[in-house]
């Protein structure tokens, strides 16, 4: 039984950083994706795009332009 429950304990965790990923991307890309396009992209769709939008904040961040 103690297996089952720290089983759905990671599973709840796991469900919290999809979504908070989800939501960060829904974020940076400023109305380019919404939520439910973000919650239906795959994992390798979201890692990449995260990679570009990490990319795109250093790039800002060197050249000293403002993000926000």
């Amino acid at each position: 039984m103690a297996e089952i429950l720290q089983e759905v304990k990671d599973m709840e965790n796991q469900q919290k950083e999809i979504k908070s990923e989800v939501m960060k991307l829904c974020w940076y890309m400023r109305g380019g994706m919404t939520l439910n396009e973000g919650f239906n992209s795959s994992y390798e769709d979201r890692s990449i795009i995260s990679d570009i939008v990490k990319e795109n904040l250093e790039t800002t961040k060197k050249s000293g332009l403002p993000f926000f």
